[in-house]
């Protein structure tokens, strides 16, 4: 890796946990010079923009969820279990995997809706991958006769990402965990039900 590349590496790791946090519009110039102890200059030789700068911090927030979803999921042995993964995110433990200031697709996706089309695109990408795969999953289980050959396989992802990504929203808005437990409950009922 050259040092051009370990510098662009070193610049988002420290400025993707602000953006995660801040959004777009409140992160500024000195919060990612103050989080890196680089220079305009230095951010934006190696970076356009901050449109640039955060476009590479969503990327690397939602790697670093995957990483951990897919690492758990990846222990689970039957599909319920798969896709009760993300439904376990109000625990008693939070993930150390898990990106700094919570879930970058609920933290990014209403902020870029009417302000940051490239941003509202990359959150779009990322909620379809996972209806994607949530929908495999689905119709793996219906192969192996673990969920109901009647479940439309889309209709499912779609109603556990609105339940999960719900859940979220409400627990983080109202700063009431509970609410988020609660509706996760209901979303691994629905899991199971199929």
């Amino acid at each position: 890796m050259s040092k051009a590349e370990r510098t662009k590496e070193f610049i988002v790791e420290k400025t993707a946990p602000i953006f995660n946090k801040k959004g777009f519009a409140g992160t500024s110039l000195s919060d990612m010079t103050e989080a890196t102890g680089l220079t305009k200059g230095s951010i934006y030789g190696n970076f356009a923009n901050k449109d640039e700068v955060a476009l590479a911090s969503f990327d690397y927030n939602l790697r670093k969820l995957r990483t951990y979803v897919y690492a758990e999921e990846e222990k689970a042995k039957t599909i319920k279990e798969k896709l009760m993964v993300r439904t376990m995110l109000f625990g008693k433990e939070r993930p150390l995997a898990y990106p700094e200031g919570g879930c970058p697709l609920i933290n990014t996706g209403p902020e870029a809706d009417d302000t940051h089309p490239a941003l509202k695109a990359r959150v779009a990408d990322a909620i379809e991958n996972w209806k994607d795969r949530t929908v495999s999953m689905i119709e793996e289980g219906i192969r192996n006769k673990e969920i109901s050959p009647d479940t439309n396989p889309e209709q499912a992802a779609l109603t556990l990402i609105s339940m999960i990504q719900g859940a979220i929203f409400v627990a983080r808005t109202t700063s009431k965990l509970e609410y988020g437990r609660s509706v996760m409950e209901v979303a691994r009922k629905y899991i199971t039900s199929l």
